[in-house]
């Protein structure tokens, strides 16, 4: 087991930092895990990601397209960002989506991702949205509790509870 932190996420400003500052953390190989609720800010995060890793391309919901790959502008890795809600057979049947990229050298994000892409490896980072108070998924403006968890050898000496840290 790697470290876990807990984060309560007042807005989608704080949500896009927290997508920022986990960005930091993350190297080329990294898998990131999202789950959440519809409209619980899975791709508010993911687009915080991409800003902190200086990808090219707006990072919106790829549900459509099911992977969108956003290239480096800074020698970086690039942002695979998949959304596994309509893949069935995981990751076989993502590497059949024919990206354009090579998955180890990527970091790659998963929303919906929950028993599908586990097996891709031991080392993951695990990020769940939930809203603090039972609101409705129209209303952006409830606070959200962000767990992190980190598996694996990869994350066991990182120190996730940074990202809990509020700026001054």
């Amino acid at each position: 087991m790697g470290s876990q932190t807990a984060i309560t996420v007042a807005s989608p400003e704080r949500m896009n930092r927290l997508g920022r500052d986990l960005a930091a953390l993350l190297r080329a190989g990294d898998l990131v895990l999202l789950s959440g609720e519809l409209g619980a800010g899975k791709t508010t995060l993911t687009r915080g990601l991409g800003e902190g890793l200086g990808v090219r391309g707006a990072v919106t919901s790829p549900t459509f397209v099911i992977a969108r790959v956003h290239p480096s502008l800074t020698g970086g890795p690039a942002l695979v960002h998949v959304d596994a809600y309509r893949l069935g057979g995981g990751l076989d049947e993502m590497e059949d989506l024919d990206l354009d990229v090579s998955l180890p050298e990527s970091v790659i994000v998963v929303e919906w991702g929950e028993g599908k892409v586990e097996q891709l490896t031991e080392d993951r980072l695990e990020v769940r949205i939930e809203r603090a108070i039972g609101g409705t998924a129209e209303d952006d403006s409830d606070p959200r509790r962000v767990t992190v968890t980190g598996l694996g050898e990869r994350w066991a000496a990182v120190d996730l509870s940074a990202l809990a840290v509020e700026p001054a």
